[in-house]
C-alpha cells in the first residue's frame, strides 16, 4: 500500500509510526436506501468494481459502522463512537443495540480507559454513541480519561436547533452529559490535535464537519467521516445522503477531495466503508474515480 503497511486486512493498519486500528459494531448489506436513495440496486450494478467488498451480488451496498483507534504511541485516539448500547433511536435496528463493542475494543488492546481522546467527526446518531454508557440508569461517559474534542462550529449547530427524526435524543444522551462532566474542548476545524493528526474540514454533511488527516514518516492518511458515505459515491459524486445538512456543499467537498487525492499515496479510510475499508482513489477510463483495495 504505497508504503503503508496493512496488518491485518481491513482491520489495521500502519502509517509511519502510527497504528490504526478498526472497531466494528456492525456491518450489513442493504437498508441504505435510506441514506443514498439514488444508490438502487439497479443503478449500483453496472458499477462492478464494488463488487465483493461494497456491494452484493444482488447490487445491495455492503455498509459498516465502526470506530477507528488511532494509536501515535503517545496518544490513544477514538474517531467515531458509533451508536452504542441502551439507547432509543428511530431507526428500529440501531434502537436499544446489545453489542460487545467495549469487549471488543479491550481485545484489541484498548481498555476504555486507556484512551486519551474522542474525535467525532460529526455529531450524527452514528458516530456519537458510545461517547457515553447507562450506568444504574444515568448516561456517563464511557471514555473517563479521554478529552472529547468536538469542531465548535458542529457543536453550536446541533446546540442552537431541534433535532431531526434520525438525530432526535442524540444531544441529550451521547453529547450533553460529556459536556456537563467538563470532558468536552471545543476546537477549530483545523485544529491539530498532536504532530501526527489533525482536523480538515469537509462540509456538506453536516455544517461543521471533519475528516482526520495523520501524518508520519512521510505517509499519509485520511479518515473521511461521512463526505463519503459509500465508496459508490466516488464514481457518481452527485449521489447525495438524505441526512446531509447542504447537498450542494458535500458535492462540492467530494469533488474536492478526489480531485487532491486521486493517484496520490494517501491511504483513505472509510468510517462506513465496508471490510476492507481503507484505499486509493483512483480514476476510471468510463469517468468518475474508483477506490482500489489492492
Amino acid at each position: 500500500m504505497a508504503g503503508i503497511e496493512e496488518l491485518t486486512r481491513g482491520r489495521q493498519w500502519r502509517i509511519g509510526d502510527v497504528t490504526v486500528t478498526r472497531i466494528v459494531e456492525m456491518e450489513v448489506a442493504g437498508g441504505s436506501k435510506f441514506i443514498l436513495p439514488d444508490a438502487t440496486p439497479e443503478a449500483c450494478r453496472p458499477l462492478d468494481w464494488m463488487a465483493p467488498h461494497f456491494m452484493d451480488g444482488d447490487g445491495n451496498l455492503i455498509m459498516s459502522i465502526h470506530a477507528l483507534v488511532v494509536d501515535t504511541g503517545e496518544r490513544r485516539i477514538v474517531v467515531d463512537t458509533c451508536i452504542g448500547n441502551d439507547k432509543e433511536r428511530s431507526i428500529p435496528n440501531w434502537s436499544n443495540l446489545q453489542t460487545s463493542f467495549l469487549a471488543d475494543l479491550e481485545a484489541a488492546g484498548y481498555p476504555r480507559e486507556s484512551i486519551d481522546t474522542v474525535l467525532c467527526t460529526h455529531l450524527h446518531v452514528d458516530h456519537v454513541g458510545w461517547n457515553t454508557m447507562l450506568v444504574e440508569g444515568e448516561w456517563v461517559p464511557t471514555f473517563p480519561n479521554a478529552r472529547y474534542l468536538l469542531a465548535e462550529k458542529e457543536f453550536e449547530y446541533w446546540n442552537g436547533v431541534d433535532a431531526d427524526a434520525l438525530n432526535d435524543g442524540v444531544m441529550e444522551d451521547s453529547v450533553t452529559p460529556v459536556v456537563d462532566a467538563g470532558l468536552v474542548d471545543l476546537v477549530d476545524w483545523e485544529h491539530q490535535v498532536c504532530p501526527e493528526v489533525s482536523l480538515k474540514p469537509t462540509p456538506g454533511h453536516t455544517p461543521g464537519h471533519v475528516s482526520i488527516l495523520i501524518r508520519s514518516q512521510g505517509q499519509t492518511a485520511l479518515i473521511t467521516g461521512d463526505c463519503f458515505h459509500h465508496p459508490c459515491q466516488m464514481t457518481r459524486v452527485d449521489w447525495c445522503s438524505s441526512a446531509d445538512f447542504d447537498q450542494g456543499a458535500g458535492k462540492a467537498t467530494r469533488e474536492k477531495f478526489l480531485d487532491e487525492y486521486s493517484e496520490s499515496d494517501v491511504l483513505i479510510i472509510g468510517t462506513h466503508f465496508a471490510t476492507p475499508t481503507a484505499g486509493h482513489v483512483k480514476p476510471r477510463s468510463e469517468g468518475g474515480y474508483w477506490l482500489d483495495v489492492g
